[in-house]
């Protein structure tokens, strides 16, 4: 099982912006997709951004045109790069890896205020 640690989080102003990132264990090559999941107080995890072994990518609504996801499999990283920050975007982050199973990183908080 990769161990994910993400950094990056903190608090911003609304229209701000930040990058997370998410470092893992071993190689994230063969991973089939790493993903970014965030968890408001009070609300359910929600997916975020996806990226796929091949790079495709896909985006929660909410965060399309503002939040871009990578992956650097030389460092065994991926990226949340976001911008244009809402206060709504605030919650813990999480890293997570789907390779027939799920890892979870332990989160990273963003908070943005109005």
């Amino acid at each position: 099982q990769v161990q994910l640690v993400e950094s990056g989080g903190g608090l911003v102003q609304a229209g701000g912006s930040l990058r997370l990132s998410c470092a893992a264990s071993r190689s994230i090559f063969n991973i089939n997709a790493m993903g970014w999941y965030r968890q408001a107080p009070g609300k359910q995890r929600e997916l975020v951004a996806r990226i796929t072994r091949g790079g495709f990518t896909n985006y929660a609504d909410s965060v399309k045109g503002r939040f871009t996801i990578s992956r650097d499999n030389a460092k065994n990283t991926v990226y949340l790069q976001m911008n244009s920050l809402k206060p709504e975007d605030t919650g813990v982050y999480y890293c997570a890896a789907d390779e027939g199973f799920r890892s979870w990183g332990q989160g990273t908080q963003v908070t943005v205020s109005s």
